[in-house]
């Protein structure tokens, strides 16, 4: 935040600490002690953008050619929340949403509800063609929400542990257990600079709730971070990560320096009839 200048106080008039305090004399005064008294840090340098208006799909698109997850899924926006399932339900036909609008460096947040079953996640720096990074959100048997993926030819999952449901009478879960993803047993030391626990997951996560979602990238291999409400779940080094199967020239020359925000239907059979992955409150600042 700019340091407040200095303010001269007039010989011939009254000082502004002087008068009474009202609204033009408070609002004149923030004028003089600068942007910085009268909203955040973080507001005054960078406001963030809403990219999702709570009514419509305007802002959005589904990509123009079919995708490997099908040709883009079906969406649609009840009471102020963004809803997403294969199109049509259970036919495996699933696809993308993607912004319309491009970021490089950006913090992006948003509020996540999906129902147990479907397989759905956040893409970043996204092509039209749905390859991407991913934030998962695998919100079914042996997933995971807040870790990271590769998606494009050559991909690269980095799930370090996978999330299994214990089931109530109704079906859905009531709470998790996870076990070590098998690929994860086999890392070089050093994927991740920094993950979460399976514990601290499992404590963060809000069952048959809101979630929020957050995730900052920066840098032309990025550094990217992620949360789940309040916990940082990871931090992921694209300069120096040694999984093998990861290549940051290649990523790069595929993905290029800034792309679209895209929230993903998986396709297949895997996505259970009549269950919807939620989203709301979707903001992105540019960094």
């Amino acid at each position: 935040m700019a340091e407040t200048p200095a303010t001269t106080i007039s010989k011939t008039k009254t000082p502004i600490y002087m008068t009474p305090l009202t609204r033009r004399t408070f609002l004149k005064a923030c004028g003089i002690a600068g942007v910085g008294l009268c909203q955040p840090a973080w507001a005054a340098e960078q406001s963030s953008t809403q990219l999702f208006d709570g009514q419509s799909l305007k802002g959005w698109h589904k990509p123009p050619q079919k995708i490997g997850h099908g040709t883009g899924g079906h969406w649609w926006v009840e009471n102020g929340v963004l809803q997403g399932e294969q199109d049509p339900p259970g036919s495996g036909n699933g696809g993308m949403l993607l912004s319309d609008e491009k970021f490089g460096d950006f913090e992006l947040q948003l509020d996540m509800n999906p129902d147990y079953g479907p397989d759905t996640g956040v893409f970043f720096r996204c092509t039209d063609k749905g390859e991407g990074f991913q934030y998962y959100v695998d919100y079914h048997e042996g997933g995971n929400v807040g870790h990271l993926r590769g998606e494009m030819d050559r991909s690269f999952a980095m799930k370090p542990f996978q999330i299994f449901a214990e089931r109530g009478p109704d079906g859905e879960p009531k709470s998790f257990t996870t076990k070590t993803d098998p690929r994860a047993k086999k890392w070089p030391k050093g994927v991740y600079e920094y993950s979460c626990t399976p514990e601290e997951w499992l404590k963060a996560w809000k069952i048959n709730n809101w979630n929020t979602a957050r995730i900052r990238c920066v840098g032309k291999y990025p550094q990217i971070t992620t949360w789940v409400n309040d916990l940082k779940v990871c931090h992921w080094n694209g300069e120096t990560c040694p999984l093998p199967e990861y290549d940051k020239e290649h990523v790069l020359q595929t993905l290029g320096r800034e792309g679209h925000i895209g929230l993903q239907i998986h396709g297949g059979k895997g996505w259970p009839v009549g269950k919807v992955c939620r989203w709301r409150n979707i903001s992105i600042k540019r960094l």
